[in-house]
């Protein structure tokens, strides 16, 4: 029997195993029975016709099987067969001198045999473009601006959000409320004078995507959505740089070096090699929705910072044609090769890519309510509905009342929900509810529907309403 490991994403569909042990002695015997084992991983495995999805990736041992015999490729029980779906150069340095202060600030890299003045003086003639000030952009700033790279540009517009702190360690409360580059330009200065930080303000789109990358020598993608993954991806291919990969989802973390070029000429896969094609919209969870460990974060965004330095100085040997996957829960780490593929599609322009994903890279804000909040509604006799989109029977086991709509059928049930009041949707812990609106929002131009932070598992601990069960709020 081989063994299946199985992506964190996935193990809600497992009963939350890791690893599955599964009959069969091809790839597709052993997809099939694993399928047939648990029948709810079919829709995120396999398209209509059975074949495997395009943004999933079977790997046997280290080995992509699209550079084996693909699903025919033969198994044994000895075997380990990963699934990995999607979850969003150098420079001449002659002339780079150090003043006093920098020598002593950068000493203990210097003096690193292998490392040493001539790599030190590659990291301050680089340009480093980070895209996403965020989870993964946060460590990956840090550890690059005390490392010593010249410059670096940091494209985000988004603002500090307190829901934002518990991983974006670059923030601090007091950045609550401001643009995420200017509070990091302002941290990332005070940790090291001795450095230019660009700051771009704005979307990442393929309209303004050529002309921010063209002017660096590496591009760190941290972002969160697959339009902008693709379009991170395509801009690097099109502008001849590296792009410097990681994502994370729940536990799990991924790195590697796309797009890079060998000393001897030689440049490497590429995302698109990888994931031909995004996932549905809706089938991969964003943190917002999945959540996220966050120490993960800094795990894997010192990660890829280790591979920004890698490429820039040259030395070592950066992931460029493997993927690398860090799982937490278990600290099991795997390195799986990744090769060109005949069939990637040529990549001549940049396109849009929200039509390209069907989501949009920008998702609206969604307003959100803390449960001393929502306690203050129901104290005050606010006219508000409750909707609860837990399983039937987490509701049984706890409730507060409110409406009971799952969030599988939220969308066909979307008429019980009101319009001309203030809706606040809960799940256990928020991400389910999250969701929930996403889709009403999208679907049917919900503007009055508030997430309750936290959800049920915030109001057994931070709150009276389950004792008192406020007859008060309109749940229905």
């Amino acid at each position: 029997m081989a063994t299946i490991v199985i992506p964190t994403p996935l193990r809600k569909f497992t009963n939350q195993q890791s690893k599955v042990l599964v009959n069969g002695s091809t790839v597709k015997e052993s997809i099939d029975n694993l399928i047939q084992d648990f029948p709810d991983l079919k829709k995120n495995l396999l398209e209509d016709n059975g074949n495997i999805r395009g943004y999933v990736n079977i790997f046997v041992g280290e080995d992509d099987i699209r550079d084996l015999q693909k699903e025919q490729t033969s198994v044994s029980e000895h075997s380990t067969i990963s699934i990995i779906p999607a979850i969003a150069g150098g420079c001449g340095a002659d002339d780079i001198s150090f003043n006093k202060e920098e020598f002593a600030r950068y000493n203990r890299h210097i003096i690193i045999p292998d490392f040493g003045l001539e790599a030190q003086k590659k990291l301050k003639a680089s340009k480093v473009l980070i895209i996403g000030s965020g989870g993964l952009g946060s460590p990956s700033l840090l550890y690059l601006v005390a490392a010593g790279v010249g410059t670096i540009g940091i494209v985000d517009f988004d603002v500090v959000d307190d829901s934002n702190l518990h991983r974006q360690v670059l923030f601090g409360v007091e950045d609550v409320g401001k643009p995420k580059v200017e509070a990091a330009k302002k941290r990332l200065l005070s940790l090291n004078p001795h450095i230019n930080i660009i700051t771009y303000n704005t979307q990442l789109t393929s309209q303004n995507a050529l002309d921010i990358i063209k002017d660096y020598d590496v591009v760190a993608d941290g972002t969160d959505n697959f339009p902008t993954r693709y379009l991170v991806n395509d801009a690097s291919v099109l502008a001849g740089i590296p792009n410097i990969y990681a994502s994370i989802s729940q536990f799990e973390g991924q790195v590697s070096v796309f797009n890079y070029t060998d000393k001897n000429g030689v440049t490497g896969p590429n995302y698109r090699d990888l994931y031909q094609t995004p996932p549905e919209p809706g089938l991969v969870p964003n943190c917002a929705e999945g959540g996220v460990l966050g120490v993960l974060c800094g795990i894997i965004g010192t990660l890829q910072a280790n591979e920004v330095i890698k490429v820039v100085t040259g030395v070592g040997e950066p992931l460029s044609g493997r993927f690398f996957v860090f799982d937490a829960l278990s600290f099991e780490t795997r390195i799986l090769k990744i090769s060109k593929q005949k069939d990637r599609p040529e990549i001549k322009e940049l396109i849009d890519y929200e039509q390209f994903c069907g989501v949009r890279a920008v998702e609206e804000k969604m307003k959100e309510i803390s449960v001393a909040e929502f306690e203050k509604w129901l104290d005050n006799n606010e006219d508000i509905q409750i909707i609860d989109v837990r399983e039937p029977e987490e509701y049984q086991q706890v409730n507060i009342g409110a409406l009971l709509v799952p969030l599988a059928t939220i969308k066909e049930r979307a008429a019980e929900i009101r319009k001309d009041k203030k809706v606040v949707v809960h799940c256990k812990a928020g991400g389910r509810s999250a969701k929930a609106i996403r889709e009403l929002q999208d679907a049917f131009g919900f503007d009055n529907l508030y997430n309750l932070k936290g959800g049920i598992i915030a109001i057994e601990h931070e709150t009276s309403i389950l004792s008192k069960k406020r007859s008060t709020a309109e749940a229905v």
